[in-house]
C-alpha cells in the first residue's frame, strides 16, 4: 500500500501562497521558507538535480493539512514561472481537500481572491457525496469534497461513475 505525503504545488509568490493556504484553509505552515541560490551552492546540488540547472533560484516551504498530508509550495525567482491559466493540463492537474462545509469554503475561496469553477456536483446517487472544484489566487485548481475518496467512490459500479 502506498500512501499521500504531499503534493507540490509552483506559485509566483510564495509568502502571498502561504498566507492564503494558512488563512483560508486552515493549513499550518511545517518548514521553512527555505531559499535556493544555486551560485552558492556545491556544483552538485540536489535542486538542481531534480530540476535542472536552469533553475538558479526559487524558495519553498512545507505546510500541512489537518489529516497529515502536506503540501509544498514552490515559487521558481530565476526564472519566473509563468502565471496562471496558461499551464494547461500538462502535469499537475490538482489538489483534493475535504471540508465539512464545502459549498462555505468555495464561498471562502471565491471572497478572498481564489475563484469558483464549477457547480456543485453529486457524485453518487442517493447519498451525501458532493464535490465543487475552486482554484486558489495563484492558478492551482482545488477540488473540495464532502468525504473521503474511498467513501466517495468505493463501492460503487464502475458503470455509474463520473469521468472525473
Amino acid at each position: 500500500m502506498t500512501a499521500i505525503t504531499h503534493v507540490g504545488l509552483a506559485v509566483p509568490d510564495l509568502d502571498a501562497a502561504i498566507k492564503w493556504y494558512e488563512q483560508v484553509l486552515g493549513f499550518r505552515l511545517l518548514a521553512g521558507p527555505y531559499s535556493f541560490d544555486a551560485g552558492a551552492e556545491n556544483e552538485h546540488n540536489m535542486t538542481n538535480d531534480l530540476l535542472g540547472d536552469d533553475v538558479k533560484k526559487m524558495r519553498n516551504a512545507h505546510l500541512m493539512a489537518d489529516n497529515g498530508v502536506g503540501i509544498e509550495l514552490f515559487e521558481f525567482v530565476d526564472p519566473r514561472m509563468p502565471k496562471g491559466e496558461s499551464r494547461g493540463y500538462e502535469g499537475f492537474f490538482h489538489i483534493c481537500l475535504i471540508a465539512d462545509d464545502i459549498e462555505k469554503l468555495a464561498d471562502d475561496i471565491a471572497a478572498s481572491g481564489g475563484r469558483r469553477r464549477s457547480d456543485i456536483w453529486n457524485t453518487w446517487e442517493n447519498k451525501p457525496y458532493y464535490l465543487i472544484y475552486c482554484e486558489d489566487p495563484f492558478g492551482n485548481i482545488i477540488e473540495l469534497y464532502s468525504r473521503s475518496t474511498e467513501l466517495m467512490y468505493g463501492n460503487k459500479d464502475r458503470q455509474e461513475q463520473p469521468p472525473i
